[in-house]
């Protein structure tokens, strides 16, 4: 708040402020302390300032204007202010509009505030607060002066609580204080709140405090992260249980593991250890706190998510009945390569004229079955970590006009290689090595994924199960 303490002070005040930041943060307080230096600029008379602060602090000022656009959100209400903010101030010096939540306005809305602010009143000065800045469109933004608002660090607001505590006289333990900043993530509202909430018991301990947000998950936090170190799957969805069992928000927890696992990229980091374990971890808990929103049974997105963080390298072979399907799909695909070469070379004697077909039947064998045997080369061209490791656990299933159909035995190596970015890399490492464009499918593969037909060399359509009877007679 510096450079706003400097043009308070020289008078260097604009028309128009946006303060953004997360909730709780005093972009509401300070937007008040603000009102008041510019509602009083220019008056003399210390007692007429002394009542307009005082009517500030008493919401009853009409020269101060505060409006929540969640409320107050469409083209009807920005009309209404753009005619009333013509009127000179009553009272003050000036008139001040505060408008909270100001992301929550319609794009109409903003639009018709677009050209107030582009032209305010000498009298008229806004100032905008927000929550989400990225949902405030960039012409707005342009026409403020922005000013961020950070999360307030835990012991700024266990001074801050502790100097209430004293002044209230409230008998709060050290521990019960430091729980509550910790809980609040840098929210001074919260907290104060939370002590509010707390300040009837005779000592506030730290335990009341844990009753009280229904919440004491450092302990769990941290026997989880082991749990997922020992790949220990029992005591994953015995915590979760638990977790559950006390009535503890899963939504919390996940951001609280959130927390640990950037702790310990930030360790992997600085030591130079292999840090690939971290990010997977990291994406299963972004994606499960994505699906906690949508899932009708939230738990079970949780337990899926870590569970599958469990699973060893066993997990990912192909299971021995498997092994043998992979096997008989790999003699017909012989066979029917067989077939097709013989098939090309008599069209070449045929007709030499027909280049370009013939290009694309190889092009077709090359995507399909040469695939297959450079998978792994393809694999490690693969730059990022996670993505080399969801793509070790995908096998070809088929290619179809450029399409190339991956299988994979886990729906999270699955989403992983789905996402935008993956299918991207992916799909630019087989450009890389084949020359060719190709867009890329991800499944879940099951036994089914072998019943394709092949020709026969003469001509007829072979089945899967004709093909294995020829294998093995």
């Amino acid at each position: 708040m510096t450079t706003l303490e400097h043009a308070v002070e020289r008078d260097q005040l604009v028309h128009a402020y946006l303060f953004f930041g997360s909730r709780g943060t005093g972009k509401t307080s300070i937007a008040r302390i603000l009102a008041k230096i510019l509602l009083i600029r220019g008056i003399e008379d210390e007692k007429l300032q002394q009542q307009i602060i005082q009517s500030v602090d008493d919401g009853t000022l009409v020269d101060l204007i505060e409006i929540d656009a969640a409320s107050n959100r469409g083209i009807d209400d920005v009309r209404d202010l753009k005619e009333k903010v013509q009127f000179a101030p009553n009272i003050a010096s000036a008139k001040v509009y505060i408008v909270d939540e100001v992301h929550m306005m319609t794009k109409e809305a903003f639009n018709a505030l677009l050209k107030t602010l582009e032209e305010p009143p000498k009298h008229a000065y806004f100032i905008l607060a927000t929550t989400e800045l990225n949902k405030v469109p960039d012409t707005i933004q342009s026409r403020c002066q922005r000013f961020p608002f950070r999360p307030i660090g835990e012991e700024d607001i266990i001074r801050y609580l502790q100097n209430i505590a004293d002044k209230e006289r409230i008998d709060v333990s050290r521990g019960a204080l430091r729980a509550i900043s910790r809980h609040v993530n840098g929210g001074m509202r919260d907290a104060i709140s939370l002590l509010d909430q707390l300040s009837s018991l005779e000592k506030v301990t730290e335990e009341d405090v844990r009753l009280r947000i229904g919440e004491s998950i450092e302990e769990e936090v941290e026997e989880l992260w082991i749990a997922l170190d020992n790949r220990d799957r029992k005591t994953v969805v015995d915590i979760i249980n638990s977790l559950q069992e006390k009535g503890v928000s899963l939504e919390v927890f996940l951001r609280q593991l959130l927390s640990r696992a950037r702790e310990e990229l930030h360790t992997c980091i600085e030591k130079k250890k292999e840090i690939l374990d971290v990010t997977n971890r990291i994406d299963a808990i972004f994606q499960a706190l994505r699906n906690l929103r949508v899932s009708p049974v939230p738990s079970i997105a949780l337990e899926v998510a870590l569970v599958e963080l469990c699973m060893d390298e066993s997990d990912y072979k192909i299971s021995k009945s498997a092994k043998k399907v992979k096997d008989v799909k790999e003699k017909v695909a012989k066979i029917a390569k067989s077939s097709k070469e013989k098939e090309l070379k008599e069209s070449e004697k045929v007709n030499k004229n027909k280049e370009e077909e013939s290009k694309s039947f190889v092009s077709e064998e090359i995507n399909k079955n040469v695939l297959d045997e450079t998978w792994d080369e393809i694999t490690s061209s693969v730059k990022t970590p996670s993505v080399q490791m969801s793509l070790k656990d995908a096998v070809v299933i088929s290619v179809d006009q450029n399409c190339v159909k991956l299988g994979f035995s886990s729906n999270f190596h699955k989403d992983k290689i789905n996402n935008a970015t993956a299918s991207i890399e992916v799909e630019e490492a087989i450009r890389k090595r084949f020359n060719q464009d190709v867009r890329i499918e991800c499944i879940l593969r099951g036994d089914e994924e072998i019943n394709q037909s092949y020709k026969k060399e003469d001509g007829d359509e072979v089945n899967v199960v004709d093909a294995v009877s020829e294998i093995f007679g």
